[in-house]
């Protein structure tokens, strides 16, 4: 019987590849004897293929995640930007600054009738309003903005599995 694989950016993907990214999204802190005992593999090969997976940039790294909500930052808006201009060093411009502002949580190119959309998180609509004054709308190549604000989050998961 033939294994199924899944390849992501060149690299194939077994089942046990697979399992080791499905269990390590819904548990980062799991200790390699465990990873290998739920993925049934032994210790060293786990420990083999985790190395790969993370020398490959498949495994960026590991992190807590928190609760924005009990940090007290539980407004968030989504802004559409458009853009005066899409070339390609506006764009890159956008993207550096962006990439500089603490608020602003995912950042999207899009293809539609605007052209980014923004995710920004902060404590409370008097500070949303001055992120989008202070930074958002000085941003390079910005023309217009639009604000949508979330009334609640019905499903924010990473990504948890690969199969």
């Amino acid at each position: 019987m033939r294994e199924t694989t899944v390849q992501m950016d060149g690299d194939d993907f077994d089942r046990f590849d697979q399992a080791i990214l499905t269990t390590l999204a819904e548990e980062g802190r799991i200790s390699i004897t465990e990873l290998a005992r739920r993925i049934g593999l032994s210790k060293s090969p786990t420990q083999a293929r985790l190395r790969r997976l993370e020398e490959n940039g498949v495994i960026r790294g590991y992190r807590a995640i928190l609760d924005p909500i009990r940090l007290g930052l539980d407004h968030v808006a989504f802004v559409e930007i458009k853009m005066t201009d899409t070339g390609e060093r506006s764009l890159a411009a956008f993207n550096d600054a962006v990439a500089r502002i603490p608020e602003i949580e995912q950042a999207h190119l899009i293809a539609g009738n605007f052209d980014y959309l923004l995710k920004v998180r902060t404590a409370d609509m008097r500070s949303y309003r001055l992120v989008l004054a202070e930074k958002i709308s000085t941003l390079p190549g910005v023309s217009s903005t639009s604000t949508y604000v979330a009334m609640e989050a019905v499903k924010e998961d990473g990504l948890a599995d690969v199969t």
